[in-house]
């Protein structure tokens, strides 16, 4: 099932029965769910009544399906969510793969898990994957660049607020690709053009971002490629100082997604010029990462995306953000 088809299905009332909707994008989680709530439940006094959330480390899928089980009470539909429901015990699986067989059709049950289930070099597909019906699995879109330009504003717009391009382009570019924060930023960014204001342009971006921020961040990309660990510390101490260590970690992340790019892109035969527009970075920015970062092997480059994916899932997954973010910038310099 198509990640937008699904949204809009649920925000008209008519969620499936049963979905399980997986992906690291905590933003689009959440939408997710709220999309279901607001679907369902006319106001949030329908939603205190009909809607109950788990989390899927402090419950069982018994408990779960019992309560997709329940007959609604005061309202029409009931509502069972799931958050992390990649954490849900595997005994469940017969349980699971029973009830949704033949799901409780006053009943949308929810199943929301914040990092993609499928198969990858460490690990086998999730048993969830397996206990659902393919029609029933909702992958989350990765969206990098244009794509997530494109996001912002079209979520920006649900909310009432009017993103330039530019401005989408200055954001994406100095905050990262992570939805929540991008929306987060964008969100403050309307905010400093006064309390009515619903237009954010390149102006109302630098105010709340700000240049000074573009070029600490830029300070540590540069000292991490250059695989000097004491500045990359002292850099990442300093930032830590004023920033969130998970909008640093997007930023980490997304900078090791260009300079994959880059390299594949120059294996290809292509000129640092034809590079520079699609990573949307200087050409001699482009030409130092080829020479530099972008000349190690594939494999280490696919083991340093890795990294920063694990970093994620540790964070996600209740690890202290500052030393996992250090820890992960020790490793991207060795």
């Amino acid at each position: 099932m198509d990640y937008g088809a699904f949204v809009q299905a649920a925000g008209r009332g008519q969620p499936p029965p049963i979905a399980l909707v997986h992906g690291p994008d905590a933003q689009l989680l959440d939408d997710a769910l709220a999309a279901a709530t607001r679907g369902l439940f006319r106001d949030p006094g329908e939603a205190a009544l009909g809607r109950e959330v788990f989390e899927g480390g402090e419950t069982s899928v018994d408990a779960v399906v019992r309560a997709a089980s329940t007959l609604p009470f005061m309202t029409a539909m009931r509502l069972v969510a799931v958050r992390r429901s990649q954490a849900l015990a595997a005994k469940g699986a017969d349980t699971l793969r029973d009830y949704a067989r033949d799901p409780n059709p006053s009943t949308a049950l929810l199943l929301l898990a914040d990092e993609s289930l499928a198969a990858s070099r460490d690990r086998r597909d999730h048993w969830l994957l397996g206990a659902m019906p393919a029609t029933a699995i909702v992958s989350l879109p990765v969206r990098e660049g244009r794509s997530a330009e494109s996001w912002l504003r079209q979520r920006a717009a649900a909310e009432g607020l009017t993103i330039t391009d530019e401005a989408a382009r200055l954001l994406v570019q100095w905050v990262g690709d992570e939805s929540a924060s991008l929306l987060g930023e964008a969100r403050k960014a309307a905010l400093a053009g006064g309390g009515e204001n619903t237009a954010v342009g390149v102006k109302e971006v630098t105010a709340v971002v700000g240049e000074h921020r573009l070029s600490g961040v830029f300070d540590l990309t540069r000292a991490v490629q250059r695989r000097d660990v004491g500045l990359a510390l002292r850099t990442l101490d300093r930032l830590l100082a004023t920033e969130e260590a998970v909008r640093l970690l997007a930023l980490l992340t997304a900078d090791v997604r260009a300079t994959i790019t880059v390299a594949d892109l120059a294996g290809r035969g292509q000129t640092v010029e034809q590079i520079a527009r699609v990573v949307r970075k200087p050409p001699p920015v482009v030409d130092a990462i080829a020479r530099g970062p972008g000349a190690a092997p594939s494999a280490v480059l696919a083991r340093r995306l890795e990294r920063c994916w694990e970093a994620e899932r540790r964070v996600k997954s209740s690890g202290e953000p500052n030393a996992e973010l250090t820890a992960l910038v020790v490793d991207l310099c060795r």
